[in-house]
């Protein structure tokens, strides 16, 4: 399951973040690094999903 969130996390990074930890402050994080850069949103979800 982890995988389908991390590919589903580098196509839509808030998204694979939401379905890990739901509504928080890593969630709103992602959101804010998302809109200021893509990258940095991908590698913050990425970096969510493997630490859990």
């Amino acid at each position: 399951m982890d995988l389908a969130r991390i590919i589903l996390s580098v196509i839509v990074p808030p998204l694979g973040v939401f379905l890990q930890v739901g509504f928080g402050k890593h969630f709103w994080l992602n959101i804010l690094l998302t809109i200021l850069g893509y990258i940095p949103g991908v590698v913050h979800a990425v970096y969510i999903i493997a630490k859990k």
